[in-house]
């Protein structure tokens, strides 16, 4: 009854499920139960439950299920199914019409290899199903080998679990073939009586590096169940329970080249030296791992030397976890080996490696692994993180040693020492404290668990700490510091080769330090006057202390090879030093051939002149460079010998020549440097002179006297290193020098750091060290920089060496070699080996730093590099432009030493030149394809169509010469020079003043050799100039005529002109005229012109203004505002230079007439004065250098002046040739009173007229070398009045406003300054006995006139008396 009941209610389910009522989407079959019965949990939910007796229903059901294809239907679950094959095909055909299901679960199944095979061929073609779960069913190795197959070409299953099922190894084996092909699964769970059943299946996801979700479970000696391995790729990590070490090692072995993970945790996996071997590969390889935890591993010496071995090719993993592990202090040494440095020029194995963590369990670190922690604590650069935990090894001295160790390491920034029995006592306590003093960047220190923690006293250490987590206030710790004087002093002592410097260094050493110098140094001294028959090759210094100053003595080399390196040792702005010019009286101290005086003058005049070059260079000279002249092998000389009267002569010429440039003391000293006795004048000369040039520079700060001390420490600490890193540096500020120490890690580091700087480059100066700034090193030992390294570098012969072209380049990778080979063999006399401190690379970059070289592709790191020193001369070659067609222009400019006479383009200078000016070219954004080739003297540029020459006028050249050939135009070619070539070549130069000429075109089209170029070249200025004195029709068709060239009689380039427009671009020729147009604008200012009413029409003698003119400046002229309005609209109509020059043709004409007018009325204003019985137009001159120099301004106490009268003919006054004028021996008040007025006006019209190229007052332009500045001087006198003073300033607007108010003051204040000024010529001349016509005539070569037409008196001069007689009668007096 019931069993009809219970079939009846399967019956209904059938109906419902076959009328689809019911919108289902789970379904649950239980089978072998007591009743069947159908259970409808939800409305989408359904539970089946059927007996033995009806289980031809569960085949109904699975058909029903089968034939719905349309139903929701997504999970399916079978609890205790025994399958059958029937069943099985019912179930493939209702997975197969059923596109929804996504889960299947067999729980408590029974398969058999049919029913297992026929779901497999279902699985393979299924793609529809997410997720399968098998639990307790048995499937054993076959069926996972069954199901796996399936699963290899199934392309939508992600879930696969498998729960309390023994498939084995061999279904583990299964699994991870098809985990290899299979990569859409995303979470497998297995369950498996046996841990070993782990290691195929995670091996494989981590070897074909798939982003699956893994959960291996098994069971313990208590079943007991326990966790083997997950992974879990949300976080990338893998986490390792239980292996076996073969496990362990295989899988090892897949994590070599994965990328999924990046987290390892193996903590409490027992690992052996086997598996340690395999992951030394691990870390070899992989660039994924982060993070790696091996604490508990059981891990021994062995063990840990194979992780440390694969440090050193790591570049990924930053924390390391080896606490509680069984190694001692030899595995501590290898693991941190590639944490750690042994040289300065060692590079750190590993700098990816921030955390550390070891210590506990079996750890002894003892004495070996101390040590390895301190070396990795002073020289590592990268760990942020240290662990020691639960150690008892180390006692308290040991722990002090750590945190001393930590006082230089700016890198760590936790500390964690748990449980280390040897943190205790007082002296720990003090030595933590200290160290957080000096190190601000240390964040936490753990000391849990410590003794020291335990006794309460880490509370001043957190509260330390919590001080340096605070920012500092700014404060500019050098603004108060003390200054003292400097205590070390440089003497230089230059002279060419075999001048017996050496020798004079060692005695003067002798002499000054005798019974101080070690032993070994006296021998050195006495041996060394033999020695001197050999050359000494490079750079010498030798440092002595006199009292409590140290004196250097720099032996500059006097071989010419090293002359370009001079400059390199030129001491800085405010540097404590002197010179000692050595030079011989013997042309080799070998034979007693004497040098004529001629000799001795070239040597000593180059080395002042190089002095003098070198000394501009500096931005502010705190004083001249105080230079001694030394003679030495004085014993060999004749004393009744003419010649050293003669010696003694020039040396006195060349102190008055070089007055005022250097500081020359006036005894010259004379010596036989091999005598100890000759030199102690001279000793005692240097150490008087030391001690007077240390008063005398500016002070530094006693902060550079301590770091001296502290540096020479830290020299004999390390092995008498020669130089330091920066980075040293830093740490022995941090440490030893409070001024300079960070003092909280928010400090502004960047504020520190440019202090420190300063103080190096303080340093620099001073002569203590040689500083490049980002180089990162300091040099210490200056005579080793110098001696060894920089002269090595000179001497080096590239061309022997390697297969470098003439253009200069070599290979970078070919030049360190041979920068190793030549620098690794000792220099006798020196004990350092270069390459013990620097590296090839390091020298390579000091070379570019000092313009030694430079790079050819500065982006590529391989790039070769341009050697100048490796260059040859090639000026023997024919020298052609490279095209040379009809349509080339050709110009040519000299940059030339201003003051020749006491300055030089010095030997480094063309090859620094040569560096610069090809980084600057390659640095142009736009280098339109430039060449850059080189000689030894030349530079060959080809930029953008235009062929560059830059040529250096000799050896030791006063001049550099840019020649141009190109089919552009002039204007193009110019810019190129004055935007590139030029800009660079100043910035080489230094403080010499370069000026600009121009090279005739015939020269440079021809390449005259620069020895004939001579005469061939002219100032720009002077040809500006030259334009400016010509009238207006005639600047465009101005020529410049050039001599001709002759050698020994032959003519080389016969004369010539150059029209002025083609040596001048455009750019320069409109800057000629619009200076033209601003001398018209300041005239027609100061004149007034009143306006045309037909500007096109040029003025005629018609236009002349009729009127009566007031005699004043401001009162004679009208119409400013019309002339200037008329100037604007002529610049602004203007298209090219000829219509410029036509405007200013027909401006000068109406100008000049005005100006000649005005000037006319000037010179017979008040002509009842005296009845003109002397001239009026006067001017006085004075004579410099052999030349005239007008006077614009009178000054009282000006003595040595002549007047002079100019010949008043009327629009042609003019400066008459070769007169005599009368001499005023003294300016006294009186004079300046009365003439003052007079200058200030007559004189400004005269300049404005002079430039313009009027012809008044002609001849007068030559005697004023500097218009501009007479001009600027005269418009800003306080003494100009009304509106001819504001409108000469620019400011029209002002003169307007001023001249109705004051004109009627002005004009009777003229009146009286030109009465007082004629009336105290009157006087003068009457003083002077010239009062008659005779007298004036000799005197000034005037005569007195009256013109026929309208009879007023003028003073004409000899050649206007005959020229223009009908114009005019005789008037004598």
């Amino acid at each position: 009854m019931a069993t009809n009941q219970n079939a009846r209610d399967l019956q209904w389910a059938l109906q419902v499920l076959k009328s689809r009522n019911l919108d289902l989407q789970s379904v649950s079959f239980f089978l072998s139960q007591p009743n069947s019965c159908c259970l409808q949990e939800t409305e989408r939910s359904m539970n089946l439950s059927i007996t033995k007796d009806t289980l031809l229903q569960f085949s109904q059901f699975l058909k029903v299920l089968g034939t719905d294809g349309k139903n929701n239907l997504r999970n399916l679950e079978f609890h205790l199914v025994e399958w059958e094959l029937q069943q099985m095909k019912d179930l493939r055909m209702l997975l197969e019409n059923n596109p929804n299901i996504k889960q299947l679960m067999f729980r408590r199944n029974k398969f058999n290899v049919e029913c297992l095979s026929e779901l497999s061929d279902s699985l393979r073609k299924n793609k529809c199903i997410k997720e399968i779960m098998l639990s307790e069913s048995g499937i054993g190795s076959e069926g996972a080998g069954i199901l796996a197959s399936a699963l290899k070409d199934n392309h939508s299953v992600e879930e696969l679990q498998i729960w309390e099922d023994s498939i084995g190894s061999k279904g583990a084996e299964e699994l991870s073939k098809m985990i290899e092909a299979n990569s859409t699964l995303k979470l497998l769970t297995i369950f498996d009586s046996k841990s070993i059943t782990a290691t195929p299946l995670i091996s494989a996801v981590l070897a074909r590096n798939r982003s699956m979700e893994v959960h291996i479970w098994s069971v313990d000696r208590n079943v007991k169940s326990l966790k083997v391995v997950e992974f879990v790729p949300e976080n990338s990590t893998l986490r390792v329970y239980n292996l076996d070490i073969s496990g362990a090692c295989r899988l090892a072995c897949s994590l070599g080249l994965n990328s999924t993970v990046r987290s390892l945790d193996m903590t409490g996996v027992r690992l052996k030296s086997r598996w340690a071997k395999e992951f030394r590969w691990v870390l070899e390889q992989n660039r994924s791992l982060r993070e790696v935890n091996l604490s508990k591993t059981c891990l021994k010496d062995k063990g840990v030397v194979y992780v440390a071995a694969g440090l050193f090719k790591n570049q990924s993993l930053e924390k390391l976890y080896l606490e509680g592990n069984w190694f001692g202090g030899i595995g501590i040494e290898h693991l941190l080996c590639p944490l750690s440095k042994f040289s300065t020029l060692q590079n750190q194995a590993n700098m990816t490696l921030k955390s550390i963590t070891l210590g506990g369990g079996r750890t002894k670190i003892g004495r070996d692994g101390l040590a390895a922690i301190l070396q990795m604590l002073t020289s590592n650069q990268s760990v942020t993180h240290l662990g020691i935990c639960d150690d008892e090894s180390l006692r308290p001295d040991d722990i002090i040693k750590i945190f001393k160790s930590l006082e230089r390491n700016a890198t760590l920034r936790c500390i964690s020492l748990q449980g280390c029995k040897g943190v205790k006592g007082e002296l720990v306590l003090q030595t933590i404290m200290e160290t957080l003093n000096v190190n601000p960047w240390i964040e936490d220190i753990d000391l849990a668990r410590t003794p020291l923690q335990v006794a309460g006293k880490t509370e001043g250490i957190y509260q330390r700490l919590g001080q340096n987590e605070k920012t500092e206030p700014e404060i500019d710790l050098l603004k108060d510091m003390a200054m003292t004087v400097p205590k070390s002093s440089r003497v230089f002592l230059c002279g060419q080769e075999y001048a017996g410097k050496s020798t004079l260094c060692n005695s003067i050493s002798q002499n000054i330090s005798r019974s101080k110098l070690p032993y070994l140094d006296q021998v050195r001294i006495l041996v060394n006057p033999v020695e001197q028959a050999v050359r000494t090759p490079g750079m010498k210094i030798k440092t002595f202390k006199d009292e409590d100053i140290k004196i250097s003595i720099w032996n500059l080399a006097g071989q010419h090879e090293f002359y370009s390196l001079h400059d390199l040792m030129f001491p800085g702005h405010g540097s404590a030093s002197f010179f000692l010019i050595i030079s011989s009286l013997f042309k080799k101290p070998s034979n007693r051939q004497p040098k004529n005086p001629t000799e001795i003058e070239e040597d000593l005049q180059y080395w002042l002149r190089f002095i003098v070059s070198n000394s501009r260079r500096a931005v502010q000279q705190c004083m001249l460079p105080s230079v001694t002249i030394v003679l030495t092998h004085y014993d060999k000389v004749n004393q009744q010998a003419d010649s050293l009267q003669a010696t003694v002569s020039l040396i006195q010429r060349l102190r008055d020549k070089f007055e005022g440039f250097v500081e020359l003391y006036p005894t010259v000293f004379t010596v036989d440097a091999r005598s100890s006795a000759s030199v102690s004048k001279l000793s005692h000369h240097i150490r008087k002179t030391s001690r007077t040039i240390l008063e005398r520079v500016p002070r530094v700060y006693q902060l550079c006297n301590d770091l001296v001390e502290i540096l020479s420490d830290w020299r004999h600490e390390n092995r008498n290193k020669p130089a330091m890193r920066w980075k040293e540096f830093g740490e022995l500020c941090q440490v030893k020098v409070p001024y300079l120490r960070i003092r909280s890690r928010h400090d502004n580091n960047e504020k520190i750091e440019m202090r420190r700087r300063a103080v190096a480059t303080s340093l620099h100066h001073i002569g203590e060290v040689i500083y490049f700034d980002k180089l990162g090193f300091l040099v210490l030992d200056c005579e080793w920089f110098c001696g060894e390294v920089l002269s090595q570098l000179i001497l080096l012969d590239v061309k022997k060496q390697s297969s470098a072209e003439n253009s200069g380049f070599i290979c970078r990778k070919d030049f360190e070699k041979i920068l190793v080979g030549s620098l690794h063999s000792h220099i006798p006399g020196m004990g350092s080996n270069v390459m013990e401190n620097l590296e090839a690379e390091d020298l390579i970059k000091m070379m570019l730093k000092l313009e030694l070289c430079c790079e050819q592709d500065p982006s590529d790191p391989n790039s070769p590099l341009l050697i100048p020193s490796n260059l040859e001369e090639g000026r023997r070659k024919p020298q052609r432009w490279p095209v040379n067609t009809l349509e080339n222009n050709y110009i040519g400019r000299r940059l030339q030493c201003d003051d020749s006479i006491h300055m030089f383009l010095t030997a480094g200078f063309f090859p620094r030149l040569q560096v610069h000016l090809y980084n600057k070219i390659m640095g142009l954004r736009n280098q339109h394809g430039a060449s850059y080739s080189l000689e030894k003297y030349l530079i060959s540029i080809n930029i953008n169509g235009i062929y560059v020459r830059v040529e250096l006028g000799g050896q030791l050249g006063y001049s550099i010469d840019v020649l141009a050939c190109s089919t552009k135009s002039t204007t193009e070619m110019l810019r190129l020079f004055q935007h590139l070539i030029i800009p660079a070549v100043q910035s080489v130069s230094h403080g010499i003043s370069l000026s600009e000429y121009v090279i005739r075109s015939e020269c440079v089209k021809n390449l005259i050799p620069p020895r004939y170029r001579r005469n061939q070249f002219v100032h720009l200025q002077q040809l500006k100039q030259a334009l400016l004195s010509v009238p207006a029709e005639s600047i465009y068709d101005y020529q410049h005529t050039w001599d001709s060239i002759t050698e020994s009689g032959n003519l080389i380039l016969g004369p010539g002109f150059d029209f002025a427009r083609d040596l001048l671009s455009d750019d320069e020729f409109k800057e000629v005229l619009h200076s033209r147009y601003h001398d018209l604008y300041n005239l027609a200012v100061e004149l007034q012109v009143p306006q045309e009413n037909n500007p096109d029409r040029p003025s005629a003698e018609s236009d002349e203004i009729t009127s009566s003119v007031e005699p004043s400046f401001s009162g004679i002229a009208k119409g400013v505002e019309a002339i200037l309005q008329r100037l604007k609209i002529i610049e602004q109509e203007i298209k090219d230079i000829k219509q410029e020059i036509q405007g200013l043709r027909y401006y000068e004409h109406r100008l000049l007439i005005e100006l000649h007018r005005k000037m006319n009325y000037l010179v017979n204003y008040n002509i009842q004065l005296e009845e003109r019985k002397v001239p009026n137009m006067f001017y006085f001159v004075r004579t410099e250098n052999y030349s005239r120099r007008l006077i614009t301004n009178m000054i009282s106490g000006m003595t040595a002046l002549r007047l002079h009268m100019l010949c008043e003919f009327r629009r042609e006054m003019h400066v008459v040739e070769d007169q005599i004028g009368c001499e005023l021996m003294q300016v006294d008040n009186i004079t300046v009173k009365c003439l003052a007025p007079y200058m200030t006006k007559f004189m400004k019209l005269l300049t404005f007229a002079l430039k313009i190229g009027a012809h008044l007052a002609a001849g007068m332009g030559e005697m004023i070398p500097d218009l501009g500045r007479e001009v600027a001087h005269l418009i800003d006198s306080p003494m100009l009045y009304g509106a001819a003073g504001a409108a000469a300033a620019g400011a029209a607007g002002a003169a307007a406003a001023a001249r109705n108010r004051n004109r009627s003051e002005s004009s009777r204040d003229i009146q009286q300054d030109l009465k007082a000024a004629q009336q105290w010529v009157v006087d003068f001349l009457r003083d002077q006995r010239c009062s008659t016509g005779k007298d004036i005539a000799e005197k000034f070569g005037l005569f007195r006139v009256r013109y026929r037409d309208d009879g007023q008196i003028a003073w004409i001069c000899r050649r206007h008396m005959h020229t223009r007689a009908y114009e005019i009668i005789e008037a004598p007096i």
